[in-house]
């Protein structure tokens, strides 16, 4: 299998490697050359410095033949676009868009993109677990 993932910071690098280990063919693609250092002095797959808004920096990264992409730069509007141009240009059915805005990551979810929204996921542990270890007040008799 192959994938991509845009932005190489905390997230995309961890979903890098982890695909690695999972013996996927992994190219990661960022503005920072420095940000290869995030992937480990082992790491085996590609790298490509740009901007994953650029098609040719996503030519280059092998876009065409990818199995499933991630887009995890630092910002929501760049991640949704990018999320739409890989659906959408280059035809890939898995493409997984972090988006920080629980809000938006509901509207582009309900028409089709597959989102996470990490803002979203912990505010409902935090709800679950205040709920979970605090004693609910007893129905009146």
């Amino acid at each position: 299998m192959r994938g991509i993932v845009i932005g190489c910071g905390r997230v995309g690098s961890a979903v890098a490697r982890g695909l690695a280990e999972d013996g996927w063919d992994v190219t990661v693609v960022d503005e920072s050359e420095d940000a290869l250092v995030r992937l480990g002095a082992n790491w085996s797959g590609g790298f490509v410095v740009g901007h994953g808004m650029d098609t040719t920096v996503l030519e280059d990264a092998g876009v065409a033949d990818v199995d499933a992409a991630v887009v995890a730069t630092n910002g929501d509007n760049t991640n949704l676009v990018i999320g739409q141009v890989l659906q959408e240009r280059y035809g890939i059915t898995m493409v997984v868009v972090r988006v920080l805005d629980p809000a938006r990551a509901k509207f582009y979810a309900d028409r089709g993109l597959r989102t996470v929204c990490p803002t979203q996921t912990a505010i409902s542990v935090l709800l679950d677990t205040v709920r979970s270890t605090t004693r609910q007040p007893s129905a009146a008799t």
